[in-house]
């Protein structure tokens, strides 16, 4: 094991590589708003605000394919090139986004070139994490495993905050056109910097000492994908770690940090200034407790504390998405409470679908009820006291004003305070399940088959359950009317998480990492 000085440099030098790709990857969630005009048909924004986030997802679709590429190729001939090869695809790949013609100037091959390097992303950071997460882990000593690779869990909201830094930055800079046009491009081109900046400290890294080690005693696994997910005993650890662990981590980190950002500015119409501002705040306020919590898991264990997260996450979510729209838009939360929306129809169609889809766009609340005695292809909605019996823009506009519901949330009547603080308990809750779960998975496997075996799952959970969360809450929000349904998936894949995990997991803290 390394001593002091050389473990913090390697820390050091693996978790700014990560911060960095995790920037690369998150820049485009962040500006996903803006690539349903860019890079898709004009003509229905709701399709194609979910086509960019489809893109978004495809990206994490991709992962687990890149944790078994470049897994294999980490467990054959080491952790640091591999690692080094993942950043440099990433980097470009980004760096290229920042190039793409949009729709106008290049037709169906845009969203087709945007969606393959959103591809490539998605295969470079299913090698990086499982990379830099097993080469930290097999140099630190036994009892603080959890405290050095719970650095290497910072990365993730540390990339996603300086993406929001940059952009907002960029933002706050040029004027709302010049950045919709142009200025977006800026922040996919700054990573040809941070690109350099980490090849340049990774060159500098040497060699896992448990990987030279066991090239030098000839145990390497010679097919470590066969022996990862065709040997009983480790495909039911990689099973289970991924349905009773990094699911449902997968799920709380994206709704404590992506989805919260989403419903701040989609939902709740907070302006982006204002949004970016209250999420930054309440990630630099919750970072130190992925420390904590890795640190803690040194004492009482990974498993204690992973599902204790899952647990309270899934217990909290509504009131605490609740409270913050009290809070960030009071005027949406009273209008919702007094005059609240009730659409009737026979069948939801036509009309209908065109009312569901004008009220989702612009934040609102409604109750979708069958009735029968409605003519085919009619409706009624109802806003307070008023009824309309058809889907007239303009009628259901007036209505809607004078039942008091807001375009956007008033910057003047927002409680900064309260939403930092509740946005500052869902990126705790995020700390918890992600804080001890690089340690929790490198002690699961042994060093010839570490890499593979655990970035299958980790991006399985993170890349499918999580990753799809923004698109899959936000089709449940459309096809509900319910502004808090998709937290419901979040939920019931964090209760999963606990039953399964409470129930056939074994605590691994205690696990030998050279076997």
């Amino acid at each position: 094991m390394s001593n002091d000085k050389n473990m913090k440099r390697i820390v050091i030098a693996s978790s700014l590589g990560t911060v960095f790709e995790w920037y690369d990857f998150y820049l485009y969630g962040t500006l996903a708003v803006f690539f349903g005009s860019l890079f898709f048909p004009k003509g229905n924004e709701t399709a194609g605000f979910l086509a960019s986030l489809a893109t978004f997802g495809a990206g994490f679709a991709v992962r687990p394919f890149g944790a078994i590429i470049f897994g294999r190729i980490g467990d054959l001939f080491g952790r640091k090139y591999t690692f080094l090869i993942t950043i440099i695809v990433m980097g470009l790949s980004t760096a290229l986004v920042g190039l793409l013609p949009t729709y106008e100037q290049l037709g169906i091959f845009a969203p087709i070139l945007l969606t393959v390097l959103r591809l490539t992303q998605g295969l470079a950071l299913g090698g990086e994490y499982g990379g830099a997460a097993t080469y930290v882990a097999e140099h630190a000593p036994h009892q603080k495993r959890g405290l050095h690779t719970s650095f290497i869990q910072t990365t993730a909201t540390l990339g996603f905050l300086l993406s929001l830094i940059v952009i907002l930055s960029c933002r706050l800079s040029l004027s709302e056109n010049d950045f919709k046009v142009w200025g977006w491009r800026i922040p996919f081109l700054i990573s040809i910097v941070l690109l350099i900046v980490s090849v340049y400290i990774r060159l500098k890294l040497h060699e896992s000492p448990l990987f030279l080690k066991m090239k030098e005693s000839g145990t390497r696994s010679l097919s470590p994908l066969r022996d990862s997910f065709t040997k009983i005993p480790n495909l039911k650890l990689v099973l289970l770690s991924l349905f009773g662990a990094t699911a449902g981590q997968g799920v709380v980190w994206y709704t404590g940090q992506f989805y919260a950002l989403f419903f701040l500015q989609n939902t709740l119409k907070i302006d982006f200034k204002n949004s970016y501002l209250m999420i930054a705040v309440s990630l630099i306020l919750a970072t130190p407790f992925f420390i904590f919590f890795g640190k803690l898991s040194d004492k009482i264990g990974r498993k204690k504390v992973i599902l204790t997260g899952c647990l309270l996450a899934a217990i909290a979510y509504i009131p605490i998405f609740k409270a913050i729209t009290f809070y960030g838009n009071p005027a949406l939360s009273e209008a919702m409470e007094k005059n609240p929306i009730v659409i009737e129809a026979n069948n939801c169609k036509s009309e209908c679908e065109q009312l569901k889809e004008f009220l989702s766009k612009k934040g609102y609340n409604f109750d979708l009820q069958t009735n029968t005695n409605i003519p085919s292809e009619s409706l009624s909605v109802k806003i307070g006291s008023m009824e309309i019996k058809s889907f007239d823009g303009k009628l259901v506009e007036d209505a809607l004003i004078a039942a008091k519901y807001p375009a956007t949330a008033n910057p003047n009547e927002i409680n900064y305070v309260a939403v930092i603080l509740l946005l500052t308990i869902l990126v705790i809750f995020v700390t918890m399940v992600y804080g001890p779960i690089a340690a929790f998975l490198v002690e699961l496997f042994p060093t010839n088959i570490r890499y593979t075996s655990m970035s299958f799952p980790y991006h399985i959970g993170n890349g499918w359950f999580g990753g799809f969360l923004p698109l899959i809450a936000a089709s449940m929000v459309i096809y509900t009317g319910n502004i808090y349904a998709g937290l419901y998936y979040p939920m019931a894949v964090a209760f999963m998480t606990l039953i399964i995990g409470g129930l056939y997991l074994k605590e691994t803290k205690d696990n030998k990492m050279d076997r």
